[in-house]
């Protein structure tokens, strides 16, 4: 059971594997996120939940909330041992009696289903945010080198059409645009490679140019953009201002003109005012964020912005509804911009897939697996239907 990331989702992967081989086949394998409050209380319900209904079932509890506070979550009925991320991928931590919580996470971690393969290229992160505590669940940034990144895409692109590069803090992988085209210079039967979330300030000249040259780097960028007013970005301790992310959002359509946004935004940041959050939700439409990741402000203890002045919750999620509808309109006119198009589309299950800007199709029966050419004929909003083109 996987709450969080992608990184996270990857991980999945591979303790399930783990956890197999060490005897726990049966075992209930718990990957918490630390990002919010309600990401951890889900996943404290999950194990109350299944140690009541499947008593003897036992479960195993990792990932970052694990990791910055062990105890509270091995105390949960039925857990039987708790695994740090920096053990989570190694095989003796699933047999061996439980080791010391360390505090890294390794590299490398490669996983998928029978589409997209997830590579994870960079762990932790040196930024200290004043909302965030994942540092204390990652540790610091660390980067993949290039010839073993190269080696694990070539090994994936046997079995997937498309693989994803991910990390805690990706843009911050130094040689970023340099990997990026030793991979398709050195893997070129891989049809698709796509980035996971990046953060606004880290994307040099170098990236922009992979960016503009690439064709087989897909045309979707997800960015680590948090607030779309410089107040609250400056106590928040970002790195970039609302004119940096306009004047991202232009030279990449100026690049690639089909080019689609997406970003994760905090609602209800402490102090945030009616005019502050009307700033954010207004970025939104100017900067054409059409693929939003949107968060109720979480207070995290330890942090910065857990001791600022609070807003009420009811307040913080009814801020977050209204920036997630802002999101819905401008993914339908994204969507809709795409009616008439011929699309590369990446099948999944039940006759769905995504094109290359990660816009979910619905193209009735083919393989999972398969990448098809189709002709967008229509959108509900949500998602788009289609024909398979000749």
């Amino acid at each position: 059971m996987t709450f969080g990331c992608r990184l996270n989702i990857a991980e999945s992967e591979t303790m399930r594997a783990l956890a197999a081989r060490a005897g726990f086949a049966d075992a209930l394998i718990v990957n918490t996120c630390a990002v919010t409050g309600e990401a951890e209380a889900q996943a404290r319900q999950a194990i109350r939940r299944t140690a009541r209904e499947q008593p003897g079932r036992p479960i195993l509890v990792t990932g970052c909330a694990a990791q910055i506070a062990p105890g509270s979550w091995a105390a949960l009925p039925g857990v039987v041992r708790v695994i740090g991320n920096g053990q989570k991928l190694d095989p003796a931590a699933w047999s061996a009696p439980v080791a010391p919580i360390l505090r890294e996470t390794p590299l490398g971690l490669a996983a998928g289903g029978e589409t997209r393969a997830f590579l994870a290229v960079q762990q932790g992160c040196d930024h200290a945010c004043t909302f965030c505590i994942i540092p204390q669940g990652r540790g610091p940034a660390r980067a993949m080198p290039i010839p073993e990144a190269v080696a694990a895409v070539r090994d994936l692109a046997t079995r997937h059409a498309e693989v994803v590069l991910t990390g805690v803090d990706l843009a911050s992988h130094p040689e970023l645009a340099a990997l990026i085209r030793a991979i398709l210079r050195e893997v070129p039967e891989l049809p698709r490679l796509r980035l996971s979330s990046l953060d606004p300030a880290a994307l040099d000249e170098k990236f922009w140019a992979v960016f503009a040259e690439e064709a087989r780097l897909m045309p979707h960028l997800h960015l680590s953009a948090q607030h779309g007013h410089d107040l609250i970005l400056k106590r928040m301790r970002r790195r970039h201002s609302r004119a940096d992310l306009l004047q991202l959002s232009a030279r990449a359509r100026a690049l690639r003109p089909d080019v689609a946004l997406g970003a994760d935004l905090i609602a209800g940041f402490p102090t945030e005012t009616e005019e502050q959050l009307c700033a954010m939700i207004d970025l939104v439409g100017e900067a054409q964020l059409g693929f939003l990741h949107v968060f109720p402000y979480s207070a995290r203890a330890g942090t910065p912005a857990a001791r600022m002045p609070q807003l009420p919750m009811p307040l913080r999620r009814e801020r977050a509804a209204r920036l997630r509808r802002a999101g819905d309109m401008e993914r339908a006119r994204f969507l809709s911009s795409r009616i008439g198009q011929v699309e590369e589309v990446l099948m999944e299950a039940d006759g769905m897939g995504h094109t290359r800007h990660f816009a979910p199709v619905r193209l009735g029966s083919a393989p999972r697996g398969a990448l098809l050419r189709a002709r967008i004929t229509a959108s509900d909003g949500r998602m788009l239907m289609a024909e398979e083109a000749a």
